[in-house]
């Protein structure tokens, strides 16, 4: 009987997730890794672990929460707040899952001789003919999360499970609700888990730790001044409303400019862009392609994005050039841009960080 190692947020796709493995005959365990805690003592919302713990009883399995928090500030909470005060728009659930999520729970399933972990993202595992791992996009697209797992090593993928691929929600629900799974009817998380209170403004100004989060000027993008803006961190490329400008046309964030603490503001038409760099780049279904290889791709530049087809070039340094077919809508640095071939699985991914046109 193989072991596998769940890893329980208190909600119910991860419960789900230990059903079907449960059912399926592997010896399981349940753990919650707790990676962020308010001030109060109370949990986020990535980490339940008392509704964890009820789910893990009802199904009959052991169950552990552990404690993450140090790793977490290092790898997420720290990394988030940096990007924001750099003009930059991070994806902090993408550092989380290959820092944190996974390394502790392999971790853990070597302590306890487990050959597997599992989760219940919407995404499926696969072995390519190649002998290479990576992630196959959700049978149910409305649900799929394989734009937050590119960054996850082969090593990684080798030894995950990931049971939820080919379900709908409405499935999963159904799924807890006959096994009478206490979270059968617990809502998702629509926030940044450890931002309890708030929103994420009010976050980085209280972490920041320094002053560069004053006002300064919008421009438009000749660089005249058009009025002032409240702090950088309160815009994201592509924005239109909360602006406060009455300019005589719909007005976006087209950059953000850190060093000079400016806001340039454009006209629609100035935020789509044809092609754009990605650094930090982790490939998936193949092994980094030499410099100048070209490779035909469908590139997803947020998580809601649909994807556009594009051509992604090899330029060294671990970075490639993107260029789509057609112009793509507020691509924003420090985003990820995730690339995925005809079959629905991604080749790799990385980090935004530079538009050139």
């Amino acid at each position: 009987m193989s072991k596998a190692i769940v890893g329980m947020s208190g909600g119910v796709d991860s419960a789900v997730a230990a059903l079907l493995l449960k059912q399926s005959g592997y010896e399981v365990a349940g753990v919650t890794l707790r990676v962020w805690q308010s001030e109060d003592g109370t949990e986020g919302r990535c980490c339940d672990i008392e509704d964890a713990r009820r789910v893990a009883f009802k199904l009959g399995i052991p169950y552990y929460p552990i404690n993450c928090i140090s790793d977490f500030k290092r790898y997420v909470i720290e990394p988030f707040v940096n990007a924001y005060v750099s003009g930059y728009t991070p994806n902090p659930c993408v550092e989380c899952n290959r820092f944190v999520k996974w390394e502790k729970l392999l971790h853990f399933a070597k302590v306890f001789g487990a050959e597997y972990i599992a989760t219940g993202h919407y995404a499926s595992v696969v072995k390519l003919d190649n002998g290479r791992y990576t992630v196959k996009k959700a049978l149910f697209a409305e649900k799929d999360q394989t734009y937050m797992l590119y960054k996850l090593s082969q090593e990684q993928l080798a030894s995950t499970l990931m049971p939820l691929g080919s379900f709908s929600k409405s499935e999963v629900r159904r799924m807890a609700r006959e096994a009478g799974l206490p979270s059968a009817e617990k809502q998702d998380s629509q926030e940044i888990c450890f931002i309890t209170e708030g929103n994420y403004t009010d976050y980085i100004e209280k972490n920041a730790g320094h002053d560069s989060l004053g006002e300064g000027n919008f421009i438009d993008e000749k660089g005249a001044v058009l009025g002032r803006h409240k702090g950088i961190v309160h815009y994201t490329l592509g924005q239109r409303k909360g602006l406060g400008l009455s300019l005589g046309f719909p007005a976006y964030v087209k950059e953000i400019r850190a060093g000079s603490n400016e806001v340039v503001i454009g006209g629609e038409s100035s935020l789509y862009s044809r092609e754009l760099i990605c650094g930090n780049v982790n490939y998936l279904s193949c092994a980094e392609p030499a410099i100048g290889k070209r490779l035909a791709c469908s590139v997803k530049v947020r998580y809601r994005h649909c994807g556009q087809p594009a051509i992604i070039e090899s330029i060294g340094g671990n970075r490639v050039k993107i260029s789509f077919e057609e112009p793509v809508k507020a691509a924003s640095p420090g985003q990820s841009a995730v690339f995925y071939d005809d079959f629905g699985c991604v080749v790799g991914g990385g980090t935004i960080t530079g538009i050139l046109k």
